[in-house]
């Protein structure tokens, strides 16, 4: 089996590559390629470890003709054009916990930087002034800081500055009410963080939503002698008004570790009073470099040779503890997901997926992705789990998801239903006690079936003889009988027949068997 092929293409801690190649992977380590570079050897790598130098643009996407998952060792990916990459059905990773304590330190250190003057205080002692009068500082204690983010890192800056004696404050739509009160923080909108913070911080991705999140607008509405850091993104603040605001003293001091244009080689805020700047080392200790660098490694390999997904920002995650317990239904709803798009005819506006007693206790996304899949696969061959939801929605399918408790015979039950011109059609399945999936319901009839391989799928008036004259038009063209499963409505109403065959059944043998007495359908069904 030939290994997995990686390619490293920014710098980062050697060891990552010796993990890479521990776990069964082929690594290569080439930095500093230039685009043209690197679009002329991309198509032979599995999977692309960078940081924040590469570019993964739609260009080079075209040309990693072989790629199945990129990996950023770090927390931002605005480097990477996720969507496309999804469209591409290209796993992208990230790895946002390996320097979330590096990066937070480095706001608190900014803000205590803001609160004595220490860049300032710092030139002027060692240009031979003693200008001790001139340095007056803010203590921290009892302030209140304002977190625009509270995720990962925007959490351990809370915590921090607790430690410190502060009041905090939080503006993050995705903050419940029981983890703001778990951290011990008050969860407030945007315009009431502007009002009453003496320091805010920014901890939040750059999005079409949090783009110049402190405008010009906002930054108005701050309070009087307000200090503003940011270690995030560049892109986040307006850095034109906040220029004005510095001069203006409405704002007492900002520290920025990121900027709109990287490396920002100039900007008009360098040389303003109050204004610190750092060039971009949120993530620069020696441990978080270590530790980006090994997880993206340990994230990629996983992936590459066991299929295990972490951190993806583009599919469901799945735990090595899920793992195990999910694969057999991933399976088993990708087959559905099959066997529906191979029976369907026609526009599908909409696509359920309707997980019952025992399935519905688990994570249930990744079974979705694999519906979705199989689904989507019938019309094109590289749709995967990755760009399956991007081509449903694409399409205009709406994706419905229902978790139900136990109501009929099984006590896992799997059911995918699709809105058709002809109405609601859904088919089932279970798992066995062995984990083997199972068709136990299609279309409303129940009938019995291991979807493997090559079928053939036949609708049919329930009446004598039928079984027998469908045997014999295979026998007498040498397509061997595998298993042999029946349902019916009720006697003497519509049947259906699912057979497995050992070879694909051709077109000429297909319409003879539309031609018998009281067939309906016919169709080659192939899992």
């Amino acid at each position: 089996m030939t290994k997995p092929k990686v390619l490293i293409s920014d710098k980062m801690d050697p060891n990552a590559a010796r993990i890479f190649e521990e776990r069964g992977c082929d690594v290569d380590v080439i930095t500093g390629k230039t685009p043209e570079e690197l679009k002329e050897i991309i198509g032979q790598y599995d999977g692309l470890a960078i940081r924040s130098s590469t570019k993964v643009t739609k260009e080079i996407l075209d040309a990693a003709t072989n790629l199945k998952v990129i990996g950023r060792a770090g927390i931002g990916v605005d480097n990477v054009d996720i969507p496309y990459a999804s469209s591409k059905g290209v796993v992208v990773m990230n790895t946002p916990f390996g320097n979330s304590i590096t990066t937070a330190e480095h706001a608190i250190a900014l803000m205590f930087a803001l609160a004595r003057q220490l860049p300032e205080a710092d030139a002027s002692t060692q240009a031979g002034k003693w200008e001790k009068n001139r340095f007056m500082g803010v203590e921290l204690t009892a302030k209140t800081l304002g977190l625009i983010g509270a995720g990962n890192i925007g959490s351990i800056v809370a915590d921090r500055a607790l430690g410190l004696k502060m009041k905090v404050v939080a503006y993050d739509p995705f903050l419940s009410p029981e983890r703001a009160v778990e951290l011990g923080i008050e969860k407030v909108e945007l315009d009431e963080l502007l009002a009453r913070a003496d320091f805010i911080t920014l901890h939040t991705p750059l999005t079409d939503q949090t783009r110049n999140i402190l405008s010009a607008e906002n930054l108005a509405k701050t309070k009087q002698g307000v200090r503003i850091i940011n270690c995030a993104r560049g892109g986040l603040i307006d850095e034109a008004a906040l220029k004005e605001g510095l001069d203006s003293g409405h704002i007492a001091g900002a520290a920025l570790d990121v900027f709109v244009t990287e490396p920002a080689k100039e900007s008009p805020l360098f040389g303003t009073p109050n204004f610190i700047s750092t060039p971009h080392l949120g993530a620069s200790t020696n441990e978080a470099q270590v530790n980006v660098a090994l997880q993206v490694a340990e994230q990629l390999s996983d992936y590459l040779v066991t299929g295990g997904v972490t951190n993806a920002l583009n599919v469901p995650s799945l735990s090595a503890e899920e793992a195990p317990k999910l694969r057999p239904y991933m399976d088993l709803a990708e087959k559905l997901g099959s066997l529906v798009g191979q029976l369907t005819t026609g526009s599908v506006p909409r696509i359920s997926i309707h997980a019952e007693g025992a399935a519905a206790e688990l994570n249930i996304k990744p079974m979705v992705a694999a519906v979705l899949s199989g689904f989507l696969r019938v019309q094109s061959d590289s749709v995967n789990m990755v760009n399956a939801p991007f081509l449903a929605k694409e399409r205009g399918v709406e994706v419905r998801e229902v978790k139900t408790e136990r109501t009929g015979d099984y006590h896992t039950l799997v059911r995918v239903s699709v809105k058709t011109d002809a109405g609601e059609r859904s088919v089932a399945g279970t798992l066995f006690s062995n984990a083997e999936p199972r068709l136990v319901e299609l279309f409303g009839i129940k009938v019995e079936a291991e979807l493997a391989g090559h079928m053939l799928y036949i609708v049919n008036e329930d009446a004598p003889g039928f079984i027998g004259r469908i045997g014999t038009l295979l026998g007498e063209n040498a397509i061997n009988i595998g298993t042999f499963n029946l349902g019916r409505r009720e006697a003497g109403g519509e049947a259906v027949l699912l057979l497995s065959v050992d070879s694909p059944v051709p077109a000429d043998v297909l319409e003879a068997a539309r031609a018998l007495p009281g067939v309906k359908r016919v169709m080659a069904l192939a899992f």
